[in-house]
């Protein structure tokens, strides 16, 4: 009888404990968003399962199922920007083919600037320069001595313009130069910018790095080593660097065990984070307040229009605000990577803006006043490597070119000017500013009756389109014909400066209508009657099928 009781009350705990772990696991999954940003081990398997299939000659220009007379004035017009581009691009793209076989970077983002379907014939006739010789202002100028105004912001580190960096830089090498390249002990300045540092922080120590991954890799080991906690949460979409516990799934060839995917502006995934005990951080990347649950947009992923961009700065401060509780609550370490926005949203960074106090703050690229660097700041408590009452449990992290002295003079003057009344009157009103500027380019585009749109957040702007097409990537080659330039990404990501005036800026919304116009006039946005994004879609999961059944 004991025995037949004592089977019942275990069967009974098992159940009950199978139970929660079921309700636990439930809770999670409610967690994730839907698409499969959010389950990043089913993107990654069906990643795997896509095979490779481009278009031949005809195919490329009526993958839409144009009509002849549609084709032909594609065609005339592909192969007219073909022409232009070789001739007026020779000597930049001539460098960049010879450099290509032996740079592995340059071969990756060629293949990937359009959907892979295309890439072939793109790249065989319109290759793209990655050469640049000189920067003036907002102007950058290619070896053929071709004048863009530059779009790509240098990946985020040119805020206050090319001018201001080539300053800072010759200003701190310039002030450090008498101590030259010694490592591991620290010049004055080092002083002075970790003063600055926690004063705009508003956090109590500062550590330096070499890149915004490494400081982001420190943060995230600080925090599981303070709390004793083994998982990290990171949101569908957002990026923290290229190491494998906050890039899981697609890109990484190691599976992140560790690392939850969560959605953003979600009340499940705050219950989550209220009831887990094991979550150590999260980390949040303001950037996503454009896209939230969004990888970033890239013209390589463009097969119909369905691209979607829109910031709502009352509604994601109320939901960083209320993560922020929670995290405080249930002791789960905040970081901020600022890595890519700081310094841009305004000067103490996306926390000042949002209203939000982090555990964490990590900073790179414009804080190295134009050269490489990485910055974490945090909570003293959080910031100490070791332990008091274990002296050999430590939290280790160093390397070679932390605080390297011309690094740390070029931050310093970056740091100073931010002080300067001439920087400070960049960031007075710069909400409105540049919510003018959007607003006349999506203005200016009705009136021209181009399906082009932007959406944005500050300075940073991601291009959409209004009408169904499976084209729209063509439009990167368009706007470099007519003198823009746009980073590998091509109108998924424009990052303008600080130092555009209203005459340049002008003239980059003239360049785009004369571009969209070209585009528009070469048959690229035509669309067959009663077409949808969702019906184009379908195309391409029917030719990916057939692709994967000719392979078996």
């Amino acid at each position: 009888m004991a025995i037949l009781l004592f089977t019942g009350l275990a069967g009974a705990a098992g159940l009950g404990l199978a139970a929660t772990k079921g309700r636990t696991r439930l809770t999670l999954s409610r967690a994730k968003h839907k698409s499969l940003t959010g389950h990043v081990r089913m993107g990654k398997r069906i990643a795997g399962l896509i095979p490779f299939y481009d278009y031949g000659e005809d195919r490329f220009f009526r993958a839409d199922d144009a009509p002849d007379d549609i084709v032909a004035q594609r065609r005339a017009g592909f192969e007219r920007l073909a022409a232009l581009y070789a001739t007026r691009y020779a000597k930049t793209r001539a460098l960049t083919a010879e450099t290509r076989e032996g740079l592995s970077d340059l071969q990756f983002t060629g293949v990937y600037r359009v959907p892979f379907q295309f890439s072939r014939i793109v790249r065989e006739n319109l290759g793209t320069g990655a050469f640049l010789e000189r920067s003036d202002g907002p102007i950058v100028t290619d070896l053929d001595n071709n004048r863009f105004h530059d779009l790509t912001g240098s990946y985020g580190v040119n805020l206050f313009g090319y001018d201001f960096y080539k300053s800072t830089i010759a200003q701190g090498i310039a002030e450090t130069a008498a101590l030259g390249p010694v490592l591991g002990a620290y010049h004055p300045v080092v002083a002075d910018n970790v003063r600055r540092l926690k004063a705009i922080s508003t956090l109590g120590e500062v550590s330096f790095h070499m890149s915004g991954t490494e400081a982001v890799m420190q943060a995230v080991r600080l925090a599981r080593y303070h709390t004793k906690r083994r998982r990290v949460v990171r949101f569908a979409g957002a990026y923290h660097g290229w190491w494998g516990d906050v890039q899981p799934g697609i890109g990484n060839p190691i599976a992140a065990d560790h690392t939850l995917t969560l959605a953003e502006m979600s009340e499940a995934t705050l219950k989550v984070l209220a009831r887990r005990r094991d979550i150590a951080c999260v980390l949040v990347n303001p950037l996503q307040a454009l896209h939230p649950n969004k990888g970033a947009p890239s013209d390589g992923t463009l097969v119909d229009s369905s691209r979607a961009a829109h910031f709502d700065r009352a509604a994601y401060a109320e939901w960083l605000q209320k993560l922020a509780a929670v995290c405080k609550a249930s002791g789960i370490v905040l970081i901020f990577d600022e890595v890519f926005v700081g310094f841009r949203l305004a000067p103490g960074g996306a926390a000042e803006y949002f209203g939000v106090a982090p555990d964490m703050i990590t900073y790179g690229k414009t804080l190295g006043g134009g050269l490489p660097v990485g910055v974490l700041c945090g909570r003293a408590a959080l910031m100490k490597r070791w332990r008091d009452d274990r002296p050999v449990d430590i939290c280790f992290a160093r390397g070679t070119f932390n605080a390297h002295p011309a690094v740390m003079g070029a931050m310093d003057a970056f740091l100073r000017r931010l002080e300067t009344p001439e920087v400070k009157a960049l960031y007075d009103g710069l909400d409105a500013r540049w919510d003018a500027r959007a607003a006349a380019f999506n203005a200016r585009m009705e009136v021209e009756t181009l399906p082009v749109r932007v959406a944005h957040l500050s300075t940073i702007w991601t291009v959409t389109y209004q009408t169904p097409s499976r084209y729209n990537w063509m439009l990167q080659y368009y706007l470099r014909a007519e003198g823009l330039a746009l980073s590998w990404v091509g109108t998924g990501r424009l990052i303008f400066s600080l130092d555009y005036d209203d005459a340049a800026f002008a003239l980059v919304i003239d360049k785009f209508v004369a571009a969209a116009r070209a585009m528009q006039a070469d048959g690229w946005w035509w669309q067959a009657p009663g077409v949808t994004n969702r019906l184009l879609r379908r195309q391409v999961l029917r030719e990916t099928v057939r692709a994967k059944l000719r392979r078996r």
